[in-house]
């Protein structure tokens, strides 16, 4: 089912967007918040640093700790680089301008499975341009490799790859499908990596970093060029970010596109790598997506496509198109419903909310208190 943003990104033509190299500031109540309010919230995410990731990233195995990423060992080997991390960081965005920010906003983090939501921007990108015809296309009509030969493989679609429905098997830079099945996100992970009898593509949602790689190498054999060439290209340099961030791959994640040696990046970095990104540039690609793919006039991505990223999942109905929901509030209590927001491990949390016009980046604030720190910046609003 899909929904629709709804809230003052309907007229972006008298919309404020800031300048590469620069945001704008105002202070809270010249955009209609309450200033204690607002210092509340600050204060409130600097007190609560994830206590699950340590600030060295990784234990005396060179692994990820235990309550972080729990692997099975036979498929806990880091397969790309890990950043330490240093206090959290964040901003609070409302009309355009920069009402608040703490810790090291320019500082470029790891960011985990927020890197998702980046590769759903890419394939919007692929249909816009037409590489892509329709999401319910099978990705094997494509004939761009023999991933999707195999009977349980060959019916999977564009639109289940990104809805996480995809039930794709197979093993990908060394990592088997297996070793995500019956994973519970922010649950009780025990059973995570045991068997599953896999279900017909498009019925069962589960949340899957080997296969949300799948569709990274699928879009990255569709446009033939890096997907990092194309992400910056396309959407970081039209909406001003920094050229600091970038997408480290895993060793082995380098392959061969028309002949030449590409690399393939993770859609996360459950074994390392992902996207690594600072908590401004975060926020302009939310501002992007809060104003319906138009920067400063420009359709960087058409709105209708933007819209569908809130299409819910069979099975989750607090998930999109490798983006968040909120339907009945569920998520995020304090949050609206309509709102989108992006989530990765470490922990970070971009909140779009369309209707107060508002972003929010927190960085390495423990999940348990994104509803807290939400519903402190929801008691703020004035107007």
């Amino acid at each position: 089912m899909e929904r629709t943003l709804h809230g003052p990104a309907a007229t972006p033509a008298a919309r404020r967007f800031p300048p590469p190299g620069h945001w704008p500031t105002a202070t809270p109540e010249a955009v209609g918040l309450d200033p204690a309010g607002i210092a509340d919230a600050v204060a409130y995410a600097q007190a609560h640093e994830s206590t699950r990731w340590p600030r060295r990233m990784v234990d005396e195995h060179g692994r990820y700790p235990a309550d972080g990423m729990a692997d099975k060992p036979e498929w806990a080997e880091l397969l790309g680089p890990v950043r330490p991390h240093e206090a959290p960081h964040g901003v609070i965005v409302r009309h355009g301008a920069l009402v608040a920010q703490w810790g090291p906003v320019e500082r470029v983090d790891m960011t985990f499975s927020i890197s998702k939501s980046y590769l759903a921007l890419l394939a919007l990108l692929a249909l816009q341009r037409g590489l892509i015809h329709d999401l319910s296309d099978r990705v094997r009509d494509y004939d761009l490799d023999d991933g999707f030969e195999a009977a349980q493989n060959r019916d999977i679609t564009w639109e289940q790859l990104l809805l996480q429905t995809s039930e794709w098997e197979g093993t990908l830079f060394d990592k088997p499908d297996l070793a995500d099945r019956n994973r519970e996100i922010g649950g009780d992970d025990r059973n995570k990596g045991t068997f599953r009898e896999l279900q017909t593509p498009g019925t069962h949602w589960e949340y899957n970093d080997v296969r949300v790689n799948r569709l990274s190498l699928s879009l990255l054999r569709l446009f033939k060029r890096p997907l990092t060439e194309v992400l910056r290209e396309a959407i970081m340099e039209p909406i001003g970010a920094s050229d600091t961030w970038e997408w480290p791959h895993y060793r082995n994640a380098v392959v061969d596109v028309t002949g030449m040696d590409m690399p393939s990046i993770p859609g996360g970095a459950h074994w390392g790598g992902g996207l690594w990104i600072n908590s401004l540039d975060h926020a302009r690609m939310a501002w992007l997506v809060l104003n319906g793919g138009n920067w400063a006039g420009r359709e960087v991505l058409r709105p209708d496509l933007v819209a569908r990223l809130s299409t819910q999942a069979p099975g989750n109905p607090n998930y999109g198109y490798l983006w968040w929901l909120n339907t009945g509030r569920t998520a995020l209590p304090a949050a609206p419903e309509g709102g989108l927001f992006c989530r990765g491990a470490g922990t970070h949390l971009i909140w779009l909310d369309a209707e107060q016009d508002l972003v929010l980046v927190s960085r390495w604030v423990d999940s348990p208190h994104w509803n807290p720190l939400i519903e402190r910046i929801m008691g703020a609003l004035r107007d």
